[in-house]
């Protein structure tokens, strides 16, 4: 089996993730900060270790302002519900998963202004047409920094500079770059940042996280018990505690930390060059088939471990279906949450096929992709009453 299906969930974990995970669930299975006992203050003891470990990947200079989530939506639910109100306007990009989008056009619904910057056919934006849209006034800039459609890179940096010269506020999705490119916090000017830990940071789902900069409060989407000022009946308004009501996910917690740490051994150098060596040879191979369009930047510089792509005459499901029963690789097909991003690159309504590759892949496992793929299309181009008796693989 192959797995190409890195930028939804990473598989395999490092083995320390699942021996973490264990490990709490033995010896630390107490509730976080809400007792004395040996076992609450050893379940403290994970949560925070995985905070601080969190802090270092980031370069965020204190860990308190990393709150944990279940998920990067999650995340970013609490940053936007969090920091837009009524009369507000807010800019974002025409390549956003529908975890920034849904948020946004309900909030459209209760007297928000949403603007959505067009981004060319390969996902990539035009920061001067960004500066336009900002310079009339805007409370927050929301973007991805990375597409999970095309695997574009946005140029956060740039980005957070033009917002902050015009009074806005910028939150990132880093859904797609945490752990797979490296993320300075201060240096790119980011406000926000939204994270999942189930991807590119090895643990386990239903983890995740938000950063808040030093000098920015962000209300609470959930109020509740906390286990910390517990006199009073009014949420606390210190970080990490006023985002984080309710028990943590504690096991999810160990492993995510667990992952963190396999991560800053390897290098998150050493993970996006791996990677994109990896989508230079994919991106190489299919491009030079016949009857195969590859979206997003030619520039492999210019993406993430992402590579979108379709079949003439199939469909992405049909190629999927093919890939895992024929060949055993597993990839993703559709739409991908992200309908603005698939508008944008013009493969609305049915999607691409998107090979997300990870730390654990191989360039052998690339090569029997692109024979795979080079099987498909040949198959494709046959006339559909003669493709089933046609269709001899060599997988």
């Amino acid at each position: 089996m192959i797995y190409f299906d890195n930028a939804a969930t990473s598989w395999p974990k490092p083995p320390s993730v699942a021996a973490a995970i264990r490990e709490q669930m033995a010896g630390a299975g107490g509730n976080p900060g809400r007792s004395g006992h040996r076992l609450s203050i050893a379940a403290a003891r994970v949560v925070e270790e995985t905070r601080e470990a969190v802090a270092r990947l980031f370069h965020i200079d204190n860990p308190s302002r990393v709150a944990f989530t279940t998920n990067a939506t999650h995340a970013l639910n609490v940053a936007l519900y969090g920091l837009i109100r009524p009369g507000d306007r807010v800019v974002t990009t025409s390549v956003e998963h529908n975890s920034v989008m849904r948020p946004l056009r309900h909030l459209e619904t209760t007297g928000v202004c949403v603007e959505v910057v067009p981004c060319d056919a390969n996902g990539s934006i035009d920061v001067g047409r960004l500066e336009d849209r900002l310079a009339s006034g805007a409370r927050l800039l929301v973007a991805t920094h990375a597409s999970n459609v095309a695997g574009t890179i946005l140029p956060i940096g740039e980005m957070a500079a033009v917002a902050r010269r015009h009074g806005a506020r910028i939150v990132v999705d880093a859904a797609q770059t945490a752990g797979t490119m490296p993320i300075h916090v201060a240096a790119l000017g980011i406000d926000v940042l939204a994270f999942t830990g189930h991807k590119g940071l090895f643990g386990p789902t239903g983890t995740g996280g938000l950063y808040v900069r030093e000098g920015l409060e962000l209300p609470p989407l959930v109020r509740g018990g906390t286990g910390s000022d517990s006199a009073h009946e009014v949420q606390p308004d210190f970080m990490p505690d006023a985002l984080e009501s309710g028990t943590l996910n504690v096991a999810g917690i160990a492993g995510l930390g667990a992952g963190v740490r396999f991560l800053i051994d390897v290098g998150v150098e050493a993970v996006q060059a791996h990677e994109r060596a990896l989508t230079t040879r994919c991106v190489e191979g299919l491009r030079a088939m016949e009857g195969i369009a590859v979206y997003g930047p030619a520039d492999p510089v210019a993406r993430c471990g992402i590579v979108s792509f379709s079949v003439a005459g199939a469909s992405p499901s049909e190629v999927g279906l093919l890939l895992d029963e024929s060949f055993g690789i597993l990839a993703r097909t559709g739409l991908h949450c992200a309908p603005a991003a698939h508008r944008t690159l013009g493969t609305f309504p049915t999607g691409t096929v998107r090979f997300g590759f990870g730390w654990f892949n191989t360039a052998a496992e690339v090569d029997a992709a692109i024979d795979a793929v080079r099987q498909i299309a040949s198959w494709a181009r046959t006339p559909s009453n003669a493709r089933l008796r046609n269709a001899q693989w060599t997988a």
